[in-house]
């Protein structure tokens, strides 16, 4: 147990954005998911991509309060930080409508099963942003 707890201590960074970045990416497969079910088309590559938007505003905001308070334990100005955190999501974001374009309306893969491999693409590309410009000690 104290091996665990020692790992822990010397991880926990990189465990707790695992698991904030695992509930980020709940909120925005239920978003995306509960549109896509019910008032947006996947098939249409206008709705697609507002559907994609949606889950990513959604599970932007969901990301800054978690990973501030539980994974950089960050205490900089919010109003600083804010805009850096979006601004390095936006570029995230682009990444993922590029991705669900090419998949989804250019090669006709799964909707759903190209928003869980985006995902993991994002997950990625958003701790080393969050951890090199957004959260800076």
């Amino acid at each position: 147990m104290k091996k665990i707890l020692a790992l822990y201590r010397k991880y926990a960074e990189v465990i707790n954005y695992l698991i904030v970045g695992g509930l980020t990416t709940v909120v925005s497969l239920v978003v995306y998911y509960g549109l896509t079910f019910t008032v947006l088309n996947p098939d249409n590559a206008v709705q697609l991509q507002a559907a994609t938007i949606l889950s990513w505003i959604a599970a932007v905001t969901f990301a800054y309060v978690t990973n501030r308070k539980y994974v950089f334990h960050s205490s900089n100005p919010v109003r600083t930080e804010i805009v850096s955190f979006f601004a390095a999501r936006v570029g995230t974001l682009v990444m993922e409508m590029v991705f669900m374009f090419l998949t989804v309306t250019v090669l006709h893969m799964n909707d759903r099963v190209a928003k869980i491999l985006a995902q993991v693409l994002i997950v990625i590309a958003n701790y080393v942003l969050s951890k090199l410009f957004v959260f800076k000690k």
